[in-house]
């Protein structure tokens, strides 16, 4: 296959970013360049703004990865009118603008505050979309009802009120349905998202799991970071690694290393909740809080931890911090929600829970290295198999070729 152009669509891209979404497209961009192939990566830097974004930390691309951030004059108006609406806006012209150079991949990631819906009409070539989030079937993209609990019976209009969102009153009109016949292939990350998807939608999803890039040399800095943290741990620890945000349920974690100060907890990350969780550890010497860290230092603290927790209280779409520790030999420890229990069911690579005492009972199993180890060498295999970038290339390139055979493309 020649080198093909590629053109990602995204609400946020690093280092205007939140969450796992970007930090996968940043990954997939620059590995599609370093095979030779071209991206462009449209992003909209309004929305990092409206968010709350400020003073993003400098982020490398390959110079084969061209980025274009969308800045309307009048700033916050230009995504809360997409959010609105379902309709680009004042985007539309400097989206469709990249978009008429005619890639042969058009590639559609979170577009709620890029484009919406009516986006999905631009551009030509081969057109795909991953489902990152839940956005589609949630206006709130998180299936968290009224920001408090898993989505089970939907009450759309007063959970969105209670996320602090415009209502999109365009859901109802069916154009979501509309635009997605516009969609060549749809992905999902996991299965569990895949059913989701399909059980209220007219579509059919391809399962292609993220993948990790090799991990770079750590920098004299990082290795001496990771040092002073390590050297400070002596005591068998486990990690909590993500944003410290309500649905990713750090919260729920305290209760249990409060009374068990036996136990000990390193929490790697940063957001809105920081300071209520530091408030509500109360100064627990066996709680610490870590800040965001670079991946290089992360890796190390992955290899050295019992096991990664991730007590998410919404449904998460998969979970790559699981895949950054079985890529270090760790196991994981995930709330019985959402993808997360597929994947430690699937790999053997860890253990699931459903209230405190079996998350009490699951890190003390863990405290012994047997368990810990064999768990851990399971979810290396498992990562090793389905989590690499030649697996995920080997689905993605074949999805992309079979729809060009059907569409009558040739690449």
């Amino acid at each position: 296959m020649r080198p093909l152009s590629f053109c990602m669509v995204t609400t946020f891209y690093p280092p205007e970013n939140f969450g796992g979404d970007g930090i996968f497209i940043h990954r997939l961009a620059n590995a599609l360049a370093e095979d030779g192939h071209e991206v462009d990566v449209v992003h909209c830097a309004d929305s990092w703004k409206l968010l709350g974004g400020r003073d993003p930390a400098p982020v490398t691309n390959h110079p084969r990865v061209r980025t274009h951030p969308l800045r309307s004059p009048l700033g916050a108006l230009s995504p809360i009118l997409t959010q609105a609406t379902g309709a680009p806006w004042l985007k539309k012209g400097a989206l469709s603008k990249v978009l008429a150079k005619g890639h042969d991949v058009v590639h559609w990631h979170n577009v709620s505050l890029v484009g919406g819906p009516k986006a999905l009409r631009l551009g030509r070539g081969i057109r795909l979309y991953t489902t990152h989030e839940h956005w589609l079937v949630c206006p709130t993209h998180v299936l968290l009802k009224n920001n408090r609990e898993p989505c089970v019976e939907k009450d759309c209009f007063r959970c969105v009120l209670a996320h602090r969102r415009p209502p999109q009153l365009w859901r109802a009109t069916g154009m979501i349905e509309r635009e997605l016949n516009n969609v060549d292939g749809f992905i999902s990350p996991s299965e569990f998202t895949r059913r989701r998807h399909e059980a209220e939608l007219p579509i059919r999803m391809e399962v292609i799991p993220y993948f990790l890039p090799e991990l770079p040399t750590p920098t004299s800095d990082e290795v001496r970071t990771a040092d002073t943290i390590l050297e400070t741990e002596r005591s068998p620890f486990f990690l909590y690694v993500g944003r410290l945000e309500p649905l990713k349920g750090v919260h729920t974690l305290l209760p249990l290393f409060k009374k068990r100060r036996d136990l000990r907890l390193l929490i790697a990350g940063d957001g809105s909740a920081a300071g209520a969780l530091k408030e509500a550890a109360g100064g627990a010497d066996n709680i610490r809080f870590l800040g965001p860290l670079p991946r290089a230092v992360l890796h190390r603290l992955n290899e050295r931890a019992r096991a990664v927790l991730v007590p998410s209280i919404c449904y998460e779409v998969l979970g790559q911090v699981i895949i950054e520790g079985f890529a270090a030999r760790t196991p994981a420890v995930v709330r019985n929600l959402g993808a997360p229990p597929d994947i430690v069911a699937a790999s053997g690579g860890g253990l699931t829970y459903d209230d405190d005492a079996e998350l009490e009972k699951a890190c003390d199993l863990l405290r012994d290295d047997t368990p810990r180890d064999r768990m851990g060498d399971a979810g290396y295999a498992y990562y090793r198999k389905h989590f690499t970038k030649e697996a995920h290339f080997d689905a993605y390139f074949g999805m992309i070729r079979r729809i060009a055979s059907e569409k009558g493309i040739t690449l």
